[in-house]
């Protein structure tokens, strides 16, 4: 069975990922920080039959990241990690605030989330996912080539992971690297950017996985992908 990694996997696009791997037979290892929530999922995602690990924690932490990486490398044995996603990620403090309003720790912070760790767990699951000729996918934002007033931090963090991404993908043509802007979804994540709106008209992120599984199934060149784009063609 081929095997996934996806990090913030207990809610919005994550969790349906999962969900849509697991239907389709993957071996999976998820992560958040919820501990009640992992074990949800993983009971959830079990029911499709397949071989399914939970660890908890928050993937700025470098004792959690060697965790998973062990789940990771033990549940992947020699084939390898077929694909890796790192959809993890934080806007920040919230209510959203200019960047003259925001120190440098709280930059720092996000930065750990959304870029450091990223890099830190390709880093530590490479040779896996090198053995498998794997895929990595990063969850971007249009805030990373857009400049939205509040949403510096953000989307700093993500126009850096996209460069990362892609800048491994340059390096190692051999692998598959996606950044992909899923466009705005109804999580809990975009509610808390727009607090007391309603945000119900905002996509479901079930129906923006099936764009990261046309990636997985077409595998076209490494690069930037809008979910819109890839789903208007599933049409």
């Amino acid at each position: 069975m081929p095997t996934a990694l996806v990090t913030g996997a207990t809610q919005g696009l994550g969790r349906a990922l999962a969900e849509s791997l697991a239907v389709r037979g993957w071996d999976l290892v998820v992560t958040a920080r919820d501990a009640s929530r992992v074990a949800e999922t993983v009971s959830d995602l079990r029911d499709h039959g397949h071989d399914v690990v939970g660890v908890t924690g928050d993937v700025s932490d470098a004792v959690h990241r060697d965790e998973v990486a062990d789940a990771v490398i033990e549940l992947a044995g020699p084939h390898g990690l077929d694909l890796l996603v790192h959809n993890a990620s934080t806007l920040g403090p919230v209510p959203l605030r200019p960047l003259r309003e925001l120190s440098s720790d709280e930059l720092a912070a996000v930065l750990a989330v959304n870029v450091l760790a990223p890099h830190a767990l390709t880093h530590s699951l490479l040779p896996s996912l090198e053995a498998a000729g794997g895929i990595l996918i990063a969850i971007s934002s249009d805030a990373g080539v857009e400049h939205y007033e509040t949403w510096g931090a953000y989307g700093a963090s993500k126009a850096a992971l996209d460069h990362l991404t892609l800048t491994l993908a340059a390096e190692l043509p051999a692998l598959r690297a996606y950044a992909v802007d899923p466009g705005d979804m109804r999580t809990a994540m975009h509610q808390a950017a727009f607090p007391g709106q309603d945000i119900s008209d905002r996509a479901d992120p079930a129906t923006v996985a099936p764009a990261l599984l046309r990636l997985l199934d077409e595998r076209p060149d490494s690069g930037r992908y809008r979910a819109a784009d890839l789903l208007a063609a599933l049409r």
